[in-house]
C-alpha cells in the first residue's frame, strides 16, 4: 500500500485492493479511523507479516465492519482478526484453512461468515456462541459432522454445507426455527437419502396380492398353491390411516419426527405402500389422543416434510 495513505485520505471509508498481487497489508491501514469496508480478495496474502501488527488495538480495529480476504493463501484464520470486535462480515473463502479456531467466538458482532472452498474438517462448538450470526457458509470443505451446539444459533437464516462429507445431521438442527436456506447437496447424506427413497414398481404378484387383501377376496388354502398362501400371509398394513392399503415387498421409506416423552423429537423410519401415500401418520405408540398431543404430532409431521424438502432440494 502506498505510504501516506492515511494522510491523503483521512476520511476513507471503503478500500478495495482486490486482485493487485499484494503479499501484505501495510501499517498505513491502522491510521484510517473511518474505514469500515476492506476488500483484499484474490491476492497473495497469507505469509508472515501479511497483516499489520496491532490490528485489533488500532482505530481500524474499532471501525472495520466488513473484511473480505477470500482467494488468498491463509492456512489458518489470522489471530489478528480475532481482535476485530466490531466486525460484522468476514470472508475467508478459497484459502487454505484446515480448521476454525475456537476463539472465533470473540467476534460477537459477526453476522456473515464465509469460509467456503477450504480444507476444513470440523466445526468447533464455540461457533455457536455468535449471537448475531445470520449467514454461515461452509460449503466445499471436508466437514464430516455438525456439532449439535449449532442449534443455539437462533439468528441463523442461511446455512450452506453443500459439497462436504456429511453422512448425518444432528436432530437438534430442526430447532433452527428462523432458518430459511439449508444447502446440503453433494454430501453422502443426501445421496443416501435419495437412494433410500427410490421406489421399485410392484410386481404383478404384489399387485394381485394387494387386490386380494384390500378387497377382501375370499380364498381357501385349497384354492391356491402353498407358496402363494404363505405370500398372502406376509402382507403389511400401510401405517397411513387414510390409506387402508397393504404392501409386501415394494414400499417407500419415509422419515418421521415423533415427540418422545415431550422432550425429544426422534427421527423414525416408517414404510408406506406407495410414493403417493404421503399423508401424515399417527404414531402407533400413542395411547392418548388429546389436543396437545395432536398438535405436537402435526408439528412433527411438518418438520419431517420440511426436512425432506430441504434434503431433496
Amino acid at each position: 500500500l502506498p505510504a501516506g495513505l492515511s494522510q491523503w485520505f483521512p476520511a476513507l471509508e471503503v478500500l478495495d485492493v482486490s486482485g493487485t498481487g499484494l503479499a501484505e497489508l501495510g501499517a498505513e491501514l491502522l491510521a484510517l479511523p473511518r474505514l469500515h469496508t476492506l476488500l483484499a480478495k484474490n491476492n497473495r496474502l497469507g505469509g508472515p507479516g501479511s497483516l499489520p501488527k496491532g490490528l485489533g488495538q488500532a482505530p481500524l480495529g474499532r471501525s472495520l465492519r466488513v473484511l473480505n480476504l477470500s482467494g488468498n493463501r491463509f492456512a489458518e484464520v489470522p489471530p489478528a482478526l480475532l481482535g476485530l470486535r466490531g466486525l460484522q462480515s468476514l470472508s475467508l473463502g478459497g484459502n487454505r484453512l484446515h480448521g476454525i479456531p475456537p476463539e472465533i467466538q470473540e467476534l460477537r458482532s459477526l453476522e456473515f461468515l464465509y469460509l467456503g472452498g477450504n480444507f476444513i474438517t470440523s466445526i468447533p462448538p464455540e461457533l455457536a456462541n455468535l449471537p448475531s450470526l445470520n449467514y454461515l457458509v461452509l460449503c466445499d470443505n471436508k466437514i464430516q459432522s455438525i456439532p449439535p451446539q449449532l442449534a443455539q444459533l437462533h439468528s441463523l437464516r442461511s446455512l450452506s454445507l453443500h459439497n462436504n462429507l456429511l453422512t448425518y445431521l444432528p436432530r437438534e438442527i430442526i430447532n433452527l426455527v428462523h432458518l430459511e436456506e439449508l444447502s446440503l447437496r453433494g454430501n453422502p447424506l443426501v445421496v443416501r437419502f435419495v437412494r433410500d427413497l427410490t421406489y421399485n414398481p410392484p410386481s404383478l404378484q404384489e399387485l394381485a396380492g394387494r387386490t386380494i387383501k384390500t378387497r377382501n377376496v375370499p380364498y381357501a388354502p385349497s384354492d391356491l398353491p402353498e407358496n402363494l398362501v404363505r405370500y398372502l400371509s406376509l402382507a403389511s398394513n400401510c401405517p397411513n390411516p387414510k390409506c387402508g392399503g397393504v404392501y409386501f415387498d415394494s414400499c417407500v421409506r419415509q422419515i418421521k419426527f415423533v415427540d418422545f416423552c415431550g422432550k425429544y423429537r426422534l427421527p423414525l423410519m416408517h414404510y408406506l405402500c406407495s410414493p403417493e401415500c404421503s399423508s401424515p401418520c399417527s404414531s402407533a405408540s400413542q395411547s392418548s389422543t388429546s389436543q396437545s398431543e395432536s398438535d405436537s404430532e402435526d408439528e412433527a409431521s411438518v418438520a419431517a416434510r420440511r426436512m425432506q424438502k430441504v434434503l431433496l432440494g
